[in-house]
């Protein structure tokens, strides 16, 4: 098989990552990809070219489109997926508390959490807010 289809498949399973994960990332590293794709197509066997286009490329477009990707994400109306778990009903997995994350299931995913209180397992919980990684969590009480 020749090296410009493995980009161009590399290529491909990049984007379909990036639309599960919405990061903007994969796709430069994607379009770095088919870059190489074609140096390999017009120049065959420069595995050393085709490396440092696809990155310089790849490089390019993250350094050019952060100041986009960042209005993007501040524009009114744009919610992140993760944001749409505040509110959400989850149950505890491995117990939470404020020094030690644990881990929740909030409808079909788990995620580090921590809490201002202990919260042992099987207890219910409601998502008060979201860190990068972390959810931040207190024990349900039926209120929301």
């Amino acid at each position: 098989m020749d090296l410009w289809v493995i980009w161009l498949i590399a290529a491909g399973v990049l984007v379909i990552v990036e639309m599960l994960t919405l990061t903007f990332y994969l796709l430069w590293l994607a379009i770095g990809a088919v870059f190489a794709a074609i140096i390999d197509f017009i120049f065959p066997g420069g595995l050393v070219l085709e490396v440092i286009v696809g990155c310089a490329v790849a490089l390019i477009l993250t350094i050019f489109t952060k100041p986009l990707t960042r209005r993007v994400r501040a524009s009114r109306g744009f919610k992140d997926a993760v944001d749409e778990l505040v509110g959400k009903q989850g149950i505890v997995l491995e117990n939470v508390s404020s020094d030690a994350p644990g881990i929740v299931k909030v409808g079909n995913e788990t995620w580090s959490a921590l809490s201002n209180e202990h919260l042992a397992k099987g207890e219910t919980v409601i998502v008060v807010s979201r860190g990068s990684a972390v959810l931040q969590v207190e024990k349900w009480g039926g209120i929301y």
